[in-house]
């Protein structure tokens, strides 16, 4: 390959050249440190959780998850024509943002669309369902915690669907829902202001609800929220958000229906952008949103690499490769050799890999056969981090030969 030959723009950014059929980038590489704009040519990307290819064109960028999340690339990009591209350094961006304010926005809103395609892609095949939610869902949401006790939570979306749905099919059934159930909450309804920018959820609360119409995006600045999603008269637990990460962004950026349900795993202070303050903050605090489109970058990772996980045909192929998401998210050397203890079990991890609970146990014996893996205090203990990396490759490994011969 043609190693690429570099200048300097005016602005500092390096532009360099690659011939055609060259490789730019590999999905998997760990040097994900600076992302890519085409000024001229045609450069392809494809990756394990694409089912089809992508051409890239003038003004296009790519590399821009990997880089801003620290992760590893989850594309591979090849040279289609002679390419030239600028370059732009993660430590680059705060300048690049100050600078490129619509080139910043594009990013951003490129950055939506893929985290609800992949999400409704996600729930297509982990879930079984569409991702596509509404303010009718918010009645059935309603029904499924009132079926499973849980008065507070059934009240609360009983009340959102009546104040999005007041002529609703449903609304007479609510009302009677909530006159009933009233004596057997201990629910506050939380009112907060447009430009209450920091605000506090008690344990338990919602922050807001699958289908409940939204404007906001959210970053913890302190304790944690899980993303859970009702299907199948069953609620799935999607994530366990901590202290910086980021929620909520797909309805503050294309204002849809909010696809998942947030609620306070414990009491949480999170800091709240709306569409007016976001796009002002990116005219005066470009740190800042440097680093809100740093966790928005690592969501989408995260989400890519999980839509990943549930094309692996092998459901113990699917714990590994769950469980090696899990150290790269945690920002755990790959290359060592050393021992590690997960922050959960076996019926967590075959919970993440999509993998049921009736499935999963006739699976624990062949899991605990690698003498490298054990279960100590309840919590996934391996001998050495590159058993996960080797065991993952090797049914990676598997799929691609099956590929191949089909």
């Amino acid at each position: 390959m043609e190693q690429p030959r570099g200048d300097k723009t005016t602005l500092q950014f390096t532009t360099v050249h690659y011939k055609k059929d060259n490789c730019i980038i590999i999905e998997g590489d760990q040097n994900a440190d600076c992302f890519f704009i085409i000024q001229q040519g045609q450069v392809g990307i494809s990756g394990e959780a694409e089912e089809k290819g992508r051409t890239l064109g003038p003004g296009d960028y790519f590399g821009v998850i990997s880089t801003m999340s620290s992760h590893s690339y989850i594309e591979t990009a090849q040279a289609l024509t002679d390419v030239d591209l600028i370059t732009v350094h993660r430590e680059q961006y705060g300048a690049f943002i100050q600078e490129h304010t619509q080139a910043t926005m594009k990013i951003v809103t490129q950055f939506s669309k893929q985290l609800r395609h992949l999400n409704e892609t996600f729930a297509a095949i982990a879930l079984k369902k569409t991702a596509e939610t509404g303010p009718d869902q918010l009645f059935e949401a309603a029904e499924y915690y009132l079926r499973q006790k849980q008065y507070d939570k059934a009240v609360h979306i009983y009340t959102l669907y009546l104040k999005h749905c007041s002529q609703g099919i449903n609304a007479d059934t609510a009302k009677e829902r909530i006159t009933k159930l009233k004596t057997n909450t201990t629910i506050k309804e939380m009112e907060f202001r447009s430009n209450d920018m920091s605000r506090t959820y008690p344990k338990g609360s919602m922050l807001f609800v699958e289908g409940e119409p939204g404007d906001e995006l959210f970053v913890i600045q302190k304790g944690s929220v899980k993303i859970t999603k009702i299907t199948s008269d069953n609620e799935v637990l999607l994530a366990v958000l901590k202290t910086g990460d980021i929620f909520g962004e797909m309805a503050l950026l294309e204002n849809k229906p909010r696809a998942a349900t947030a609620v306070a795993y414990d009491e949480c202070k999170v800091l709240v952008l709306n569409r007016a303050n976001f796009d002002q903050m990116i005219q005066t605090q470009s740190q800042l949103i440097a680093k809100v489109i740093g966790l928005l970058a690592d969501r989408l990772w995260l989400i890519y690499k999980q839509l990943a996980n549930t094309l692996i045909v092998s459901p113990l192929g699917r714990m590994y490769d769950s469980l090696l998401i899990q150290l790269e998210k945690d920002r755990i050397p790959l290359e060592n050799q050393n021992p590690y203890t997960f922050s959960f079990g076996y019926w967590e991890l075959a919970n993440m890999a999509g993998i049921p609970r009736e499935e999963a146990k006739p699976i624990m014996g062949k899991f605990l056969a690698n003498n490298k893996i054990k279960i100590v205090d309840d919590k996934i203990y391996t001998a050495s981090v590159q058993e996960i990396v080797r065991q993952t490759e090797y049914y990676r490994r598997m799929d691609k030969i099956r590929k191949v011969d089909k």
